[in-house]
């Protein structure tokens, strides 16, 4: 592995965060509360007792968060919007105060050179939505769609992209199926109905945007990996296919071929969705492209306990397995199984035990991470896949969902006693990377 690799003149270079995590803010200037300020309020659910009252306090320090993404060279941000910031019940009256901290984020990056890529959802449902139903409403959908269409009239023509949903798996399967995330249901048939208003609301979202005629590329972002079997054993070959049926296929069939994929829907049996006429034909608008997070892949072992990855490269601060092969094979098996639009690596990073030692932090295990997954897209870029654009996980340490802050993804440190920021080495590694890529 080494940094020669070679990527377009034109591929774009970012770094991606997400409202809730960096924020804080939580009820100023008009913020309504989502379900994750209410999910933080509940004991037990958060490992360190935190909330995102404060996080990175990125509401009062985005010019100088800013900075600090123009010092690293990078070409983009992606970021999210708090739904509940712009519309604090999530339908009826827009905040006007929230949609102004977007505007000044927006002309703050626009001065730098910098190019915007917005997130619809990451999340952060409004708790008045919640209260309603949420996401087993399909009232929910139709309120995403007009939230869509508010927030494309006012900003799509400053930014490149808008992508509906972050990682609807995870709203689904960790929200819904096992309750780790908010609004913490644990229910294997709303999890289902669940996903499918979420690929629904994404269909009349993008239909919603166009019909405003929004200049911006339009797309989703999912959360992807291959699904290999621990052996060559016929129930461990079953489990891995299944398991991906249930991941990748479960959200990339309804986009691309108007369909749940047959092996996960027998899984399901009594739990599949219900469905409406129309349903595929608003979910399968055409994407502008894809945005794809990969950060390890699902080794499915039958046994019990189940057997675990041995050697290799390791495992991440979140007890992730390093494997950057898996970013090839999978891209490699979406251009063979679909007809893809451009994609985008919107999210690809790792969780590190990261050590302040003396104004200093080293962490040459990131570095490692972020340079052999770049060797790993670079290898499925070269098979011919159409990728854009990457964009590393995190810029800033945050509020990492139900561990609170004692996971660190960020290539800049935070000290969340203070909110001061320090570049880790592998900032510095990533700014060095870009500048090689452009021949400075």
């Amino acid at each position: 592995m080494n940094d020669t690799t070679q990527f377009p003149p034109s591929f774009t270079w970012g770094v991606a965060t997400s409202a809730f995590q960096i924020e804080g803010a939580a009820a100023e200037d008009g913020k309504g509360p989502s379900i994750w300020d209410t999910f933080c309020q509940q004991p037990g659910k958060i490992i360190d007792a935190s909330n995102g009252d404060i996080a990175c306090d990125h509401y009062h320090r985005y010019a100088d968060d800013v900075d600090l993404m123009a010092a690293l060279n990078i070409d983009a941000y992606r970021f999210s919007i708090a739904w509940s910031r712009v519309q604090p019940d999530g339908k009826g009256a827009w905040n006007e105060r929230g949609f102004d901290f977007y505007d000044r984020l927006l002309d703050t990056l626009a001065r730098k050179g910098l190019a915007a890529h917005l997130t619809l959802y990451h999340w952060d449902l409004p708790q008045g939505l919640q209260n309603e139903g949420g996401w087993l409403s399909r009232d929910t959908c139709h309120h995403f769609a007009d939230y869509a269409q508010e927030v494309a009239r006012r900003f799509g023509d400053r930014v490149q992209t808008i992508a509906t949903h972050n990682e609807p798996w995870c709203t689904t399967n960790l929200g819904y199926g096992n309750g780790q995330f908010a609004p913490g249901v644990a229910d294997a048939k709303s999890a289902v109905q669940v996903s499918h208003h979420l690929l629904l609301s994404h269909g009349l979202a993008l239909q919603a945007m166009r019909a405003g005629g929004t200049k911006a590329k339009l797309g989703i972002v999912l959360n992807q990996w291959t699904a290999d079997p621990a052996t060559d054993s016929e129930a461990d070959r079953q489990l891995a296919r299944l398991e991906y049926a249930r991941s990748v296929e479960w959200f990339m069939d309804p986009l691309f071929k108007g369909r749940y994929p047959e092996l996960a829907l027998e899984a399901h049996g009594a739990n599949s969705p219900v469905i409406f006429e129309n349903d595929f034909n608003d979910i399968g608008q055409a994407l502008d492209f894809l945005g794809v997070n990969y950060y390890t892949r699902a080794f499915c072992s039958a046994e019990i306990p189940p057997r675990k990855p041995q050697g290799g490269l390791g495992f991440t601060d979140m007890d992730w397995e390093i494997y950057p092969q898996g970013l090839t094979d999978l891209l490699l098996g979406l251009q063979r199984e679909y007809r893809l639009p451009p994609i985008y690596i919107t999210e690809n990073g790792m969780a590190n035990a990261d050590r302040l030692v003396n104004g200093h932090i080293a962490d040459a295990e990131r570095i490692d991470y972020v340079r052999s997954h770049l060797v790993a897209l670079a290898a499925a870029m070269q098979q011919g896949v159409d990728v854009r654009g990457y964009f590393l996980w995190s810029l800033l340490d945050n509020f990492e969902w139900n561990s609170g802050y004692l996971k660190r993804f960020g290539i800049v440190h935070v000290d969340y006693e203070t909110q001061r920021r320090t570049l880790k080495d592998s900032a510095i590694w990533y700014r060095n990377f870009i500048d090689a890529q452009r021949g400075r």
